[in-house]
């Protein structure tokens, strides 16, 4: 690799770096701009991680809407050189933890008829029945690590600092929920042709 990009790639790195951590100062004095231009690309991500792990759209939403208030409050405690992403991220996964662990989660839940457009969305996430049916069955803990992952796209370095575990729970956690899918993925057998 060229010296010059190297040093470009590096230099421009500190220079977002730095960037961010002008944001986060701004934001902790009060500047509501700095901190949606923190939160705001990360409300995408947030909001699929809710919906992996609630399987409920408005459940998701205000899932994020909590954690994005909850970020907002505990803006201080984010250490300096902290990524944001995990960060907010490890906030909407604690939310979503405290909202399945809700009384009034298991005891009364009313399916409201969803518009096709949020039909639409979750077939999107999830295609397939089967898969969604074995995802259903995981366990939280197993769920939050393969929405993470494989969902979001995200290193299991970060999967291990978002679920606060350390990174070998992340692979055993992943290795146990898709031994647990696999009877629910199940293809039929192909005959040969003769």
């Amino acid at each position: 690799m060229d010296l010059s990009i190297e040093s470009a790639r590096t230099s421009k790195d500190a220079m977002n770096f730095a960037a961010d951590a002008d944001l986060v100062n701004r934001a902790k004095t009060g500047d509501r701009t700095a901190f949606d231009r923190l939160v705001g690309p990360l409300i995408d991500q947030a909001f699929r991680l809710a919906l992996g792990m609630l399987h409920d759209r408005t459940a998701a939403e205000d899932a994020v809407q909590e954690a994005a208030l909850k970020a907002w409050r505990k803006l201080g405690n984010l250490r300096p050189g902290t990524e944001m992403r995990p960060w907010f991220l490890g906030i909407v996964a604690n939310q979503c933890r405290t909202t399945v662990r809700g009384r009034w989660w298991s005891v009364l839940r009313i399916e409201l008829p969803t518009p096709a457009a949020a039909i639409e969305f979750e077939e999107r996430i999830v295609s397939g029945a089967d898969i969604r049916a074995a995802l259903h069955k995981l366990s939280p803990e197993h769920l939050e690590v393969l929405i993470l992952h494989y969902y979001l796209d995200l290193p299991l370095d970060e999967v291990a600092t978002i679920s606060r575990i350390p990174l070998g729970t992340v692979k055993s956690r992943m290795n146990r929920a898709l031994v647990a899918m696999r009877p629910f993925l199940a293809l039929p057998a192909v005959e040969a042709r003769t």
